[in-house]
């Protein structure tokens, strides 16, 4: 038996995304109504949120559309450079907001919040980013700056590209994050040797080290936490 299909504009007006939306607030939207109006048609045979269900189940959810390579996202049925612009422009709305604090600025007060602010964007990257959030005597964050990419180990990172913007923005303390492409956020021997660098050198500069997070597929490591380089 062939899929019933029904398009949008047949549907009641209480059921149609747009409307909902306006009636009810984004909040009561799933997130295949909120991929619909952000899509605006379907294709032929598949109304927008029916399209909008296949995109999320298809590739593992927001999380996998923000993966997924502008130009592959392009090849999906029914998707085109338009659709997928919107996709993407919207997802990186949603990654801003999260560096974005009203008011004030944003304070770092565990583990958790820099993964907050870093997990979805950095789990999803196909290298090694070693990144550094630079904070100030109330931990306030005054800037992430990414330093390199590739593979972490004693060699590729160089320790005053490390500090040279902290040192610029006159910073008291910075927390180091990397991703580990694999998914396992499991420490290496070179990630313990890196880090214990790092802290001699933030002693030296009288910049603190407050920790080294991990981040892989869902899961992610604080090394402080687990007394990997810190006694």
């Amino acid at each position: 038996m062939s899929n019933y299909f029904i398009s949008i504009k047949e549907l009641p007006s209480s059921e149609q995304p747009r409307e909902r939306l306006r009636d009810f607030g984004p909040q009561a939207l799933s997130d295949a109504e909120i991929l619909a109006i952000l899509l605006r048609v379907g294709v032929q045979g598949m109304n927008v949120i029916q399209l909008a269900q296949l995109l999320l189940r298809e590739h593992g959810g927001w999380h996998g559309l923000q993966k997924i390579e502008f130009s592959d996202l392009c090849r999906v049925r029914g998707m085109g450079e338009a659709k997928a612009a919107h996709i993407k422009a919207a997802l990186e709305i949603g990654r801003r907001l999260l560096l974005a604090a009203p008011n004030q600025p944003l304070q770092i007060t565990s583990p958790a919040d820099v993964v907050g602010l870093l997990q979805v964007e950095m789990s999803h990257l196909d290298k090694e980013h070693l990144r550094v959030v630079i904070l100030n005597t109330k931990n306030h964050v005054l800037k992430i700056e990414n330093v390199t990419i590739g593979s972490l180990n004693s060699a590729s990172v160089r320790i005053a590209e490390v500090f040279r913007e902290p040192i610029r923005l006159n910073a008291a303390a910075i927390i180091v994050v990397h991703n580990h492409p694999s998914g396992d956020p499991t420490p290496s021997p070179d990630d313990i040797l890196v880090t214990k660098q790092l802290i001699q050198a933030g002693q030296l500069l009288d910049i603190d080290v407050l920790d080294h997070l991990v981040i892989g597929q869902a899961r992610w490591v604080s090394m402080r936490e687990r007394r990997l380089a810190w006694l």
